[in-house]
């Protein structure tokens, strides 16, 4: 049993996915409060915030810019608090899309080809065909994203995305299945199949009730779920992950996979998909919160476990 600490759930802020920070962040507060710990909840907005005098560790339930690109965690490493998740260094590289590539290339993690775009007006390269996927460099959510099919797609397609950013990726379309593997003290868990009704997984597919089925564990193959995990695991360790992410992996149809990001602070209310996975290990959703801090406590100078 973790003894009684003193937390702060960080949540809400200043990003385009401060509604769905605010949903993680009150479910993991009901959930760590129920294991008997004392709980405060702190809207993080930047230059505004204040951690409650005696906070032994802060749990980010934090989406988006201000919170996966490591500038809160910045702040909070200035201050000598332990927090749930990734080293300010491994969240600004995996927020990034482009260097998180990068970095899974040099390592043989398997990656899809892309192209990157600074300017609305930018023609379609004569080297590459549709269909293609459009996303925000630095973004999360699925936030801009934008399956582009048809020519007369193009031009409105890459100036939505250039407006939630000043770079946007373009991707091949990987055919197949959309995976996501959860990764909790540095190990995989079941694979999650996201299964959207209509469309990609899009940010409406995402965040609209009953839009996507999920399916949870997948139902691979043990040798291709091995090799999607292994690409996770693969990716996760390329950013210089630490304690807990959410790799997303396309799966083509003949079960080669392809790692398309690393999510550093997941989605966390009691329906995301890494608690999803975790509960398919037996971990209850209260467990899988007081892990994260347990895992975080671990980084506490002088503190009784």
């Amino acid at each position: 049993m973790m003894r009684r600490l003193k937390i702060v759930v960080m949540l809400g802020g200043p990003s385009a996915e401060r509604e769905v920070s605010l949903k993680t962040g009150r479910a993991a507060a009901q959930a760590l409060a129920a294991k008997g710990h004392q709980v405060t909840e702190v809207d993080a907005l930047p230059g505004q915030w204040k951690l409650p005098a005696g906070t032994e560790v802060v749990f980010l339930a934090l989406h988006g810019t201000y919170g996966e690109d490591g500038e809160v965690q910045r702040e909070l490493e200035a201050l000598g608090v332990p927090y749930t998740g990734c080293s300010p260094a491994a969240s600004a590289l995996a927020f990034d899309k482009v260097l998180t590539k990068q970095k899974c290339r040099e390592r043989g993690v398997p990656v899809a080809r892309d192209h990157i775009f600074h300017n609305e007006g930018e023609p379609f390269p004569n080297d590459w065909q549709l269909p293609v996927v459009l996303k925000p460099v630095r973004q999360g959510s699925s936030v801009g994203l934008h399956f582009v099919t048809l020519p007369e797609q193009w031009a409105e397609s890459l100036k939505s995305s250039l407006q939630h950013g000043s770079e946007v990726l373009m991707e091949e379309r990987i055919e197949g299945r959309e995976t996501t593997v959860g990764i909790l003290d540095g190990k995989a868990l079941p694979l999650v199949e996201m299964r959207p009704k209509k469309g990609g997984y899009t940010y409406a597919n995402k965040y609209t009730p009953g839009a996507t089925e999920y399916f949870c564990p997948a139902s691979f193959s043990n040798s291709v779920s091995e090799k999607i995990q292994e690409a996770a695991v693969g990716a996760f360790n390329a950013v210089g992950g630490r304690d807990y992410a959410r790799v997303d992996v396309m799966v083509r149809d003949d079960g080669s996979p392809v790692v398309l990001e690393v999510n550093t602070l997941p989605g966390m209310t009691e329906t995301s998909l890494l608690p999803k996975a975790a509960a398919a290990i037996g971990l209850s959703y209260e467990d899988l919160c007081e892990k994260m801090v347990e895992l975080a406590m671990k980084r506490a100078p002088n503190v009784q476990k």
